[in-house]
């Protein structure tokens, strides 16, 4: 029970990290992870409300320093 959690916590924010790099766009790196944890909540994986908001925290994390990253790549050329 407590590795789904530390999974829920971790793993969403660091595939919208590589999606983003992988797709150049932080936005479709968060669609796709999305894309990802619905499938995962339609097949059951998914079972309390608890594990569906640690998954967006980490997804908005990962969004967050998706977009951060950019900006300072921009700044840096």
């Amino acid at each position: 029970m407590v590795l789904k959690y530390l999974s829920a916590l971790f793993f969403p924010g660091l595939l919208v990290l590589l999606f983003g790099r992988v797709t150049y766009s932080s936005v479709i790196g968060l669609v796709l992870t999305v894309a990802l944890i619905a499938g995962s909540v339609y097949k059951g994986y998914t079972d309390s409300f608890a594990l569906i908001v640690v998954d967006a925290f980490s997804l908005t994390v990962g969004f967050w320093y998706s977009r951060r990253m950019k900006g300072r790549t921009r700044q840096s050329i």
